[in-house]
């Protein structure tokens, strides 16, 4: 849960509407997904330019993980 959490708390800081933010975790082939669903006026901030803002995102949430992990945005 904790994981779930902090890709929440890090979409919910980027974003105008973070009302709007919702995480759902998904077991796949390569381990754990993340996909965060927004408002879509707030889809261009967690992508950020040139995705600058969701490889951060990324970054961070692997960092923390003990297993493969990945975080996509819908």
């Amino acid at each position: 849960m904790f994981m779930k959490d902090l890709v929440e708390y890090l979409a919910k800081a980027v974003v105008d509407h973070p009302a709007s933010i919702r995480v759902d975790e998904r077991r796949g082939r390569e381990g754990l997904v993340y996909y965060i669903e927004t408002h879509p006026e707030d889809k261009g901030r967690i992508i950020g330019r040139q995705g600058r803002v969701i490889e951060s995102i990324r970054t961070v949430v692997r960092s923390f993980a003990k297993g493969r992990v990945s975080v996509e945005v819908r």
